[in-house]
């Protein structure tokens, strides 16, 4: 993350993407698939890594491996071809404001209480609370159901999982470095993989 001033000098936190080149390593279409997709690869990595029907996957597209290939409908301004390079500039307009949404996998935080999980209260601090101030409390009756029901909110594994943020703006667009920045924070740790959807 990082901070740009706007022309009113106002300080807009932002958050730096760095979103291509990609490569266009398949394109599905109606006849052959049954739905019309393109299937864009991200991020060089080392041949020796990678399994041999992926090698010849790539070598179909004339690219190196890539360690990322995620699938995108086929509604891209231009017609895209086995090989092709997407960038940045392809996709936003640096005339226009974008809005775009992004999804990736959040932070994994571990075990953790019905407290920091889910924003319980816990109980109160006085008459006596010994070890039971960040409990959940009661779970359910007694002879009726005689069980806890599924979904109930108890402690366990926090974060971890696929979020999407909504309608974040793009303030800038650095074509030749294929960066795009945009307001406020995006899912996942530095460094992790997201997906953008304009």
């Amino acid at each position: 993350m990082t901070s740009i001033f706007d022309s009113n000098g106002k300080n807009i936190p932002c958050t730096v993407i760095e979103a291509g080149p990609c490569v266009v390593t398949q394109v599905k279409t109606e006849e052959k698939d049954g739905y019309a997709a393109v299937q864009l690869a991200y991020d060089e990595k080392k041949e020796k890594h990678t399994s041999g029907a992926l090698k010849g996957h790539f070598e179909k597209a004339k690219t190196t491996p890539k360690r990322k290939l995620v699938e995108f409908p086929n509604d891209f301004k231009k017609e895209l071809r086995l090989g092709d390079t997407v960038t940045v500039s392809d996709i936003f307009d640096p005339s226009l404001i974008d809005w775009v949404d992004v999804s990736g996998i959040s932070k994994g935080k571990g075990f953790q209480g019905v407290v920091r999980r889910y924003g319980f209260a816990g109980a109160s601090r006085s008459h006596g609370q010994y070890h039971k101030l960040r409990a959940p409390g009661s779970l359910g009756a007694s002879a009726t159901p005689s069980r806890v029901f599924k979904g109930k909110k108890m402690p366990g594994r926090m974060g971890g999982e696929k979020v999407k943020v909504l309608n974040l703006r793009v303030m800038k667009i650095i074509p030749e470095n294929n960066l795009v920045v945009v307001k406020g924070s995006i899912p996942g740790a530095p460094g992790s993989y997201v997906i953008l959807e304009v």
